[in-house]
């Protein structure tokens, strides 16, 4: 396993959670439940996680007054099928806003109920 070590003994050895700051803790949960077919591994008031197949971890928290809310965006999430996950996100009401396809993968830019963005992803074999 490749890490970074800093001065000082700062020592990263990987990403435990990608989360994205929410607003409605109920209306977030709901979305990446149902239009994206997640299951909450953990879920409190504030927040959820869900454990994705490859071993990580997406969070959703809503941080009150200690943390105000900003939009996120960076995740990308793999699929399987593109055209059936983009068919799928936008029938279940998800606002895909541009797909594209690059030499090697497609990409869908989709917002979630809280304005955060996130990517559809599917990389092309060889």
């Amino acid at each position: 396993m490749s890490t970074t070590t800093e001065p000082g003994g700062l020592r990263i050895t990987g990403i435990d959670t990608h989360t994205y700051q929410i607003k409605d803790t109920p209306r977030a949960i709901a979305f990446y439940r149902d239009v994206l077919g997640l299951t909450p591994s953990f879920e409190r008031p504030d927040g959820a996680e869900f454990d994705l197949g490859d071993g990580s971890t997406f969070g959703l928290w809503n941080g009150g007054d200690r943390m105000p809310w900003q939009a996120g965006n960076g995740v990308m999430f793999a699929v399987a099928d593109f055209d059936a996950a983009v068919s799928t996100a936008k029938e279940r009401g998800a606002k895909v806003m541009m797909q594209t396809e690059t030499p090697v993968c497609f990409m869908a830019l989709v917002e979630d109920s809280e304005g955060n963005h996130f990517l559809l992803h599917k990389r092309k074999s060889g």
